[in-house]
């Protein structure tokens, strides 16, 4: 996988299936995010075990996503037609029903490999060719702030996905760093030496 903390997203055009279920051959990234928080998320494959539990989950918190600013893009090596037929596949029938972000299809998988998140097999559990479980957490300006990655077997939390977003824009706004285990509303740390010592002082017992 490569780091991309801290650098620019990398950015790309590709066929897409978007939240309101219109599809399009040519979603623009770069134009979709300008001015906006970004949340893009790789999983392996359409219509298999552990990425609809994920999708969903990842639908029910969209609202709250949208609510901080936070375009949602899935991102996967299907095609845009085979998303929209995951789509439209209700939930108790193995599919994911009509979600409400943008899901991206990475058919020559020019962006799984842009992002370092495309596996090569060997001894993964992932098979060659699919995206990883890897999720990027993107800034106002283009920047990549987090990414995460899991292996195959092992779902992601959205909330802690959320979390970080709002631990992002607690530091944004108030210049304070986000320690361990940070929640909205927790009180931030100073990062000086006299800071750290102060947060300590009144939290260490919570950590």
């Amino acid at each position: 996988m490569s780091v991309l903390l801290g650098r620019k997203a990398p950015e790309f055009v590709a066929p897409a299936v978007l939240g309101d279920g219109q599809i399009v051959d040519e979603f623009n990234f770069a134009e979709t995010i300008k001015g906006k928080y970004a949340l893009v998320f790789f999983y392996p494959l359409d219509f298999t075990f552990v990425c609809p539990s994920e999708l969903i989950a990842l639908d029910k918190r969209v609202d709250k996503l949208k609510e901080l600013g936070v375009e949602v893009i899935s991102v996967s090596v299907d095609s845009h037609f085979t998303h929209n037929a995951w789509r439209n596949t209700p939930i108790n029938e193995g599919g994911i029903g009509k979600v409400k972000y943008t899901m991206v299809g990475d058919m020559n998988h020019d962006i799984s490999k842009a992002y370092g998140v495309e596996s090569i097999g060997g001894d993964s559990y992932y098979p060659a060719g699919v995206a990883f479980r890897a999720s990027f957490v993107i800034d106002k300006q283009g920047v990549v702030r987090a990414q995460h990655m899991n292996d195959e077997p092992i779902g992601r939390n959205i909330d802690e996905l959320v979390r970080v977003v709002e631990a992002l824009q607690f530091f944004e706004e108030n210049g304070h760093v986000c320690p361990a285990g940070w929640n909205k509303g927790d009180a931030g740390m100073v990062n000086t030496p006299d800071g750290v010592a102060e947060y300590l002082g009144s939290n260490s017992d919570k950590l």
